[in-house]
């Protein structure tokens, strides 16, 4: 997504926040239930709300010896701060 080929991004927020507001094409794998056999292939990049939770995605994704991922820095907050375009509930 990201309008980059082969790259996925992944929203590891909750449901109900996901419904709330969301990046355009992200694909939801909440962190509470995250599960590394049904991340798509590709470059990764997680996002969350603020940051943090996809910090820890990228750490359960190299532990589990994915190479190809990343973190949105800031997620949603500052995806929206830099003036890009959300999805509203």
């Amino acid at each position: 997504m990201l309008g980059l080929p082969g790259v996925v991004l992944v929203d590891v927020s909750e449901p109900a926040e996901y419904a709330a507001e969301h990046i355009p094409g992200a694909i939801l794998r909440p962190l509470s239930t995250f599960n590394i056999d049904e991340l798509p292939e590709g470059q990764l990049v997680f996002a969350c709300a603020s940051g943090a939770r996809s910090q820890t995605a990228v750490q359960r994704a190299l532990a589990a010896g994915l190479k190809n991922v990343a973190h949105l820095a800031g997620g949603l907050r500052a995806w929206k701060h830099a003036g890009m375009k959300t999805v509203p509930g």
